[in-house]
């Protein structure tokens, strides 16, 4: 069987056809081939039409030639010789041409040599491509199947969580109808130290009912199950509810609060119970991360036909590159946050994607140690009713 051999371009070793790494040197010949085509168009801009040749397209010709015995290294330095006189003369001549022109090889060697090479770098760039695509489809299966696990600890993670969350709310209603029996002193009368205690435990009580609450709704919308109605709301008797609750929550935490909202506002589209929710998140949150002596403030205005829902304080603030953390499931901005003020992390994700199913958007402004400022806005529907 005939080999058919090949020099590397770079230390000139001779190699066999199928070899795709020098031995010698390490270049990697299946890379020589993929620069042919560079190495073709900067040939033919330097040459004449008439100059156009097939051997631009083999690298080192001359050192190739002498490796296979064609050509002694004395004949190629002669004709390199000779192409530089040319050069220097303002003529472009090809080193193949100046050995057919020297007498130092025939054009039926110069041909065949060509040939030869122009093949051996053919086949190395066909399974260059082979390989790579073999690896493209190898590297597209195991994204597959990690994305198929993913979605899979995913649905486990949702069903886990919406599980537990509904394990949790039946001992603590329970917990919280004892709990009323006991305040109410319909189990007996109590003490003033059992009174303040029970007080506490019905706090607490309230706060872990909350968060459950959370976990189902974060569950429901995860799996697709979350119901949003949208219907002509009166937005202003919510806002009142909202504000009243509000105004107590500051009053227990030393701190400042203020509505400005308009005596009508239009009516809007949404989920009522929605809604309130997720203003009434703004509020906790605001409320949680402000510290005593701060400042709180529900608000809202018309402008360009759509009713905008803000909520301000004087917090901790938010460092303006971290504000698309906060809408992240289960996270906090670092843990020192999470044990000082405690939650889930998944409020802001549950509003964000309930104010989105209203066709809006929340709008954030925030500055480090100076406050938060979180806003969406409802289209206007109509006209407040008198």
């Amino acid at each position: 069987m005939t080999v058919t051999l090949l020099s590397c371009p770079v230390c000139h070793y001779v190699l066999e056809e199928d070899a795709k790494i020098c031995d010698r040197c390490g270049v990697n010949l299946e890379m020589a081939a993929a620069l042919v085509e560079n190495a073709v168009r900067s040939a033919i801009e330097d040459l004449p039409e008439d100059h156009i040749s097939p051997e631009i397209l083999v690298p080192r010709l001359g050192d190739y030639l002498v490796e296979r015995g064609i050509l002694t290294r004395e004949e190629l330095n002669q004709a390199l010789i000779y192409q530089r006189k040319h050069q220097r003369d303002g003529e472009a001549k090809l080193i193949g041409q100046a050995l057919i022109e020297l007498d130092l090889i025939t054009r039926e060697e110069l041909d065949k040599a060509v040939t030869e090479q122009i093949y051996i770098l053919q086949s190395a760039l066909k399974q260059a491509n082979e390989e790579l695509e073999a690896r493209v489809r190898q590297r597209t299966v195991e994204l597959e199947k990690a994305l198929n696990r993913l979605a899979e600890l995913e649905q486990l993670k949702s069903n886990f969580v919406a599980n537990v969350s509904h394990e949790l709310r039946t001992p603590l209603t329970h917990l919280r109808g004892y709990l009323e029996l006991l305040l109410d002193q319909a189990l007996g009368p109590l003490t003033p130290e059992q009174a303040r205690a029970l007080q506490v435990m019905s706090k607490a009580e309230a706060r872990l009912g909350n968060l459950i609450e959370d976990l189902i709704q974060f569950s429901a919308f995860s799996r697709g199950t979350m119901d949003v109605q949208l219907v002509v709301v009166d937005v202003r008797p919510v806002l009142d509810e909202i504000k009243e609750k509000a105004r107590y929550r500051c009053e227990e935490k030393n701190l400042a609060f203020q509505a400005k909202i308009p005596e009508k506002l239009p009516l809007v589209r949404a989920d009522r119970d929605k809604f309130s929710w997720v203003l009434s998140q703004f509020i906790d949150n605001a409320v949680k991360f402000t510290l005593p002596g701060g400042h709180v403030q529900l608000g809202a205005y018309v402008q360009d036909e759509r009713v905008h829902f803000y909520v301000y304080d004087t917090g901790i603030g938010i460092p303006p590159e971290r504000i698309d953390e906060i809408f992240e499931p289960f996270h906090q901005l670092d843990s020192s946050a999470t044990r000082r003020f405690g939650g889930t992390g998944i409020g802001l994700t549950i509003a964000k994607r309930i104010v989105e199913s209203h066709g809006s958007e929340i709008v954030v402004r925030s500055k480090e140690g100076k406050g938060s400022y979180f806003e969406f806005a409802l289209v206007a529907e109509a006209e407040a009713p008198s």
